[in-house]
């Protein structure tokens, strides 16, 4: 067929698909025509620029007091109890039945009947200025309490893991929502072009429960999507040339294809279509800069022995490593997951006495070191350091079918949450909980207000930073605008 014969308007309608035709013509319908009379709204779509850079380095509105983000995402759940809110009093009532008040129409994942209250094996000391208590098993982070603002008294309303995970994480308890990462490369684009504007490590040896939503974008467009990378093998995997295909091969078909993309974006208006041409000229450029980005072995060897890392394993020390190494490099937003956290008890694989001592030994001396370390270089003023689980844990043991390995059960109405650097009062600690850890009693923080005082410290408002899906103008901190920034901690 000679398609020189056909009109601009005939060719063009031949580039439609039908999923596109049915959408415009949805459009059109009388329903449509007298439900845009009604909004006072044109039905037109608006012509978007196939050449904008989505991760471009933006101004926020409001002065912002750091300028990137790593979070430590302790998945499963830490015990708090056993790690920074030491409670002597429930260490005189260890074994003894856990008075009714405190059960009596309370929900459990696995506690039955009478539980037995649990004090922690372990020995307690107070450390730095304000005399912080610091469990034995975390000798390295005493030695930087007067860097940290410990928050005794994070809540939430949800005591499942995924759901906890999601919610603190994307500010809804099921998948879909924009993760908090996505969110702030949103609001404030990047600094390096070259690499994710975002990006997750995992180490632990699983995905947090909650997946990879966890990091996903949700609603937002796809630029703004986490990056998983390893630090192992190839950190980003499909990003190098198939053999057969040079460089100048890569280049010439991304061009050709970017021409193509950039005629879809101006026709049809797809915002999906930028992020796609975004996203392959990424990539493109991640080929050159992610293999030195991610290359440990350049480190001195004083500065792997601070970390405990060794170039070429997959480790939560090698993980916090390249958090410091790719903030350093103008990344954004850096979200470490480290699975392992469940205390239950039910074996010793899961159990405070064997695996909880286990975890601590191969993480703390890295996230001690990653504050130290970004102090030491100037660094911790302009980057927000937060550490956390999604929960906390009963000051019950769990005894699961009558285990005799002791655990802690799940726990939502308290827990402990630390935080360093841009924005944060140092040595300080917010919060109270009862004599036992069961209940807050002083300055009770939701995950709404965790989530509110970090975009305010990015210099986003938490209550006007908005993006238009379905018919609601969506927000990290939900649609009812219940959060508040926790003014007490930022400095």
């Amino acid at each position: 067929m000679n398609h020189e014969i056909f009109s601009p308007r005939l060719r063009q309608l031949h580039t439609i698909t039908r999923r596109q035709f049915l959408h415009n013509a949805g459009r059109i319908s009388l329903g449509a025509i007298a439900l845009q009379s009604l909004l006072g709204r044109s039905s037109a779509k608006p012509a978007l620029e196939p050449r904008l850079n989505l991760l471009a380095p933006r101004v926020p509105p409001n002065p912002a007091k750091a300028k990137a983000v790593i979070y430590l995402s302790m998945s499963g759940a830490p015990p708090s109890l056993d790690m920074f809110d030491w409670k002597p009093e429930l260490a005189k009532l260890n074994m003894q039945d856990c008075p009714a008040s405190f059960t009596a129409g309370e929900r459990f994942a696995f506690i039955k009947g009478t539980p037995k209250l649990l004090g922690s094996p372990y020995k307690f000391a107070q450390y730095g200025k304000a005399g912080h208590w610091v469990s034995e098993l975390l000798p390295e982070t005493a030695r930087i309490v007067d860097d940290l603002c410990f928050v005794h008294s994070m809540s939430t309303d949800q005591f499942n893991h995924a759901p906890a995970e999601l919610m603190i994480y994307t500010g809804q308890m099921r998948a879909g929502g924009a993760s908090i990462g996505s969110w702030t490369t949103y609001g404030l684009g990047s600094e390096n072009q070259d690499l994710p504007g975002f990006v997750a490590l995992l180490s632990g040896g699983s995905d947090p429960t909650g997946g990879k939503a966890c990091w996903g974008n949700g609603f937002l467009p796809g630029v703004y999507q986490g990056v998983q990378c390893r630090s192992v093998g190839d950190p980003i995997l499909y990003t190098g040339n198939p053999d057969g295909m040079s460089r100048q091969m890569r280049r010439d078909t991304l061009d050709a294809l970017r021409t193509i993309n950039e005629e879809e974006a101006t026709l049809f208006g797809d915002p999906e279509t930028v992020t796609r041409i975004n996203q392959y000229e990424l990539a493109y450029r991640m080929q050159a800069s992610v293999p030195d980005a991610f290359d440990i072995s350049k480190e001195p060897r004083g500065i792997l022995e601070m970390y405990g890392a060794e170039p070429g394993k997959g480790s939560f020390a090698n993980n916090c490593l390249l958090a410091r190494r790719l903030i350093e490099k103008g990344v954004r937003f850096v979200q470490l997951f480290d699975w392992g956290w469940d205390i239950h008890g039910t074996g010793a694989h899961d159990d405070l006495i064997t695996k909880f001592p286990a975890k601590c030994l191969e993480t703390e001396k890295a996230w001690s070191a990653l504050v130290a370390d970004l102090k030491q270089r100037g660094m911790l003023e302009d980057v927000l350091v937060i550490w956390g689980g999604e929960f906390g844990r009963t000051p019950m043991n769990e005894a699961r079918g009558g285990s005799k390995f002791l655990g802690r059960d799940h726990h939502p109405h308290c827990f402990t949450m630390w935080f360093a650097g841009g924005g944060i009062k140092p040595g300080i600690k917010f919060g109270q909980t009862d004599e036992i850890g069961y209940h807050i009693t002083q300055d009770k923080v939701t995950v709404r207000d965790l989530q509110a005082t970090v975009l305010k410290i990015l210099g986003l408002d938490p209550y006007h930073f908005t993006y238009p899906f379905m018919g609601l103008d969506n927000r990290l901190i939900g649609p009812a605008g219940d959060g508040s920034p926790i003014e007490d901690i930022i400095s």
